[in-house]
């Protein structure tokens, strides 16, 4: 995805995971021997930085680790290069009225330690998952099964252990019944907190976390932090993602620049993204190794609201500041012409994505300053946008606060982060001082994902704290819609009534600009801008 890779905030500008289309396996004849580089012979490199937290499905929901995680579990079901449902785990899952799903697994499919993948290796991990006990980030999308509120209750510890609505009917079969009709909700299943767990998880969960044990392509090998994770590919799995390497090395790198010297001078070999510097000659200097596309996935600018900037803060003002931003210039001049200008919420891969007819996205530096003025400003007229410096963003970040200044007289200065988990722990312990760079991408290929999300009050992902009654009932009747196309319509309203709101400042869309070197070959990107890890073959 995040298929669905994996609800997360991106930590560069691309996503990389495993998609559901690769097969082959490694020839073995080479075990043991290791490349120039240093990495075991015929596994694959690729730049990942430090997860934020330990290595569990549900606990996950930003890039770095959910590259980890993808390649350690598969969920239900993916997605193909068009977004649309490629069921793994799951032989089907089917509904007669949106509420009541019925799941059927192959069957056969087992974890690393040999024990089998059944209907109930999955109620179980979802229900802990979602108990508020178990402190899990994305325990909020279990919240639409029947008996959530139980094991989740807003305040306090849980009521219940398991929620009403998880069934096991047999080994291969699990029914779901939701509290209201989610048209959507089987897409929402290609999400990997949706993962599956062994029994022995819940014997020592903090352990597990470090060394963990999925039903994925590859099996956990080691984990030196903030240097290097490595996965071994499995020989037994049975998903139409089969490993075509013997393994990956995960690599951690300061900044995207020293990433990419070390895949041009041959000791890495796929990159996720190009920082600015490099942008202008990488084409040149990889040649058919060169990746440049598009994928579901925006940058915005999203408020702390509960900083002492963005308190109570007129959305006049937000408009204001986001038609200050000269988004022609900045991607084509600092970005190279890798960013397309956002006109949305949400990106054009995904079900339900519109222009928005409002002018709040379109440069105007005589009425951003109007708008400003009329909202009341910005209190001490400065405020600092956080970003992680690890990620290639000083650059772009230095240009809009330039724009932003030029426009209307309102400072802006980066408020730079070593790296991207020290960023998600300043979001996630409410500790913005100003705005934060947000990078998003599709977990899953409707515009609910980049709504509902990211702005609904209760979304753990909303990590600016925005909290509308208004939005929220918007968002509740596109759920309780009779079909897809009717939520995903009822969405589109929901984005439109946003543009009053304000919970974000949409800048671009994203494109993978990054590329591989020359010891690998068949690297593909997915639906989702990911390179497919899975189908990566050594020369």
């Amino acid at each position: 995805m995040r298929g669905a890779k994996s609800a997360k905030w991106v930590a560069g500008a691309a996503v990389i995971a495993l998609a559901a289309t690769a097969c082959g396996g490694g020839d073995s004849s080479d075990e043991g021997k290791k490349n120039t580089s240093g990495q075991p012979a015929g596994y694959v490199s690729i730049d990942v930085g430090e997860p934020q937290k330990p290595l569990m499905p549900a606990d996950t929901n930003e890039s770095n680790g959910s590259y980890v995680i993808q390649s350690l579990f598969t969920q239900l079901l993916d997605f193909d290069d068009k977004g649309e449902i490629v069921y793994t785990n799951a032989e089907s899952v089917e509904t007669e009225d949106s509420k009541l799903w019925t799941v059927k697994l192959k069957s056969g499919w087992k974890f690393h330690n040999g024990e089998a993948v059944t209907a109930q290796s999955y109620v179980d991990a979802w229900n802990w998952y979602a108990n508020v006990d178990n402190k899990q980030q994305n325990a909020f999308w279990f919240s639409d099964i029947k008996g959530y509120e139980d094991v989740h209750p807003e305040k306090g510890a849980s009521k219940a252990k398991e929620m009403s609505g998880l069934k096991a009917v047999d080994d291969t079969t699990f029914t779901i019944e939701l509290s209201n009709k989610v048209p959507y909700f089987n897409y929402k299943l290609g999400y990997a907190t949706f993962a599956p767990l062994p029994k022995v998880f819940y014997d020592d969960p903090k352990a597990f976390g470090q060394k963990p044990i999925g039903n994925g392509p590859y099996t956990f090998e080691k984990w030196t932090h903030k240097k290097l994770i490595q996965v071994k590919a499995w020989p037994e799995y049975q998903g139409p993602n089969k490993a075509a390497n013997k393994g990956i090395q995960f690599k951690n790198y300061s900044t995207v620049e020293a990433a990419y010297t070390d895949l041009v001078s041959g000791n890495l070999d796929m990159i996720r993204q190009v920082g600015p510097r490099d942008l202008p000659k990488y084409k040149t200097d990889l040649g058919d190794g060169a990746i440049d596309q598009p994928y579901a996935a925006i940058q915005s600018l999203n408020p702390a609201f509960y900083s002492d900037t963005f308190k109570d803060i007129d959305p006049k003002v937000l408009q204001g500041l986001s038609m200050a931003i000269d988004r022609d210039t900045i991607t084509k001049t600092v970005l190279n012409g890798t960013r397309i200008p956002a006109t949305s919420f949400t990106p054009p891969q995904v079900k339900g994505n519109q222009t928005l007819d409002s002018d709040i996205l379109k440069y105007n530096p005589a009425k951003a300053k109007e708008l400003i003025k009329e909202g009341g400003g910005v209190p001490g007229n400065k405020f600092t946008i956080q970003y992680n410096a690890d990620g290639g963003h000083k650059e772009w970040v230095t240009a809009v606060c330039e724009s932003i200044r030029n426009a209307t007289g309102v400072d802006c200065v980066g408020d730079a982060k070593p790296d991207f988990p020290t960023d998600l722990e300043a979001r996630d312990n409410n500790e913005v001082k100003g705005v934060y760079r947000g990078g998003w991408v599709a977990d899953y290929p409707v515009n609910v994902n980049f709504l509902k999300e990211l702005y609904h009050s209760k979304a753990e992902s909303n990590n600016g704290r925005f909290s509308d009654k208004e939005i929220d009932d918007l968002m509740a009747k596109g759920d309780k819609a009779d079909s897809l196309e009717e939520s995903v319509a009822a969405y589109q309203e929901v984005e439109k009534a946003l543009v009053d709101k304000m919970p974000a400042i949409p800048l671009w869309y994203y494109a993978i600009n990054g590329g591989h070197g020359k010891n690998v070959d068949n690297v593909k990107v997915d639906f989702h801008g990911d390179l497919e890890l899975t189908g990566v073959t050594t020369k």
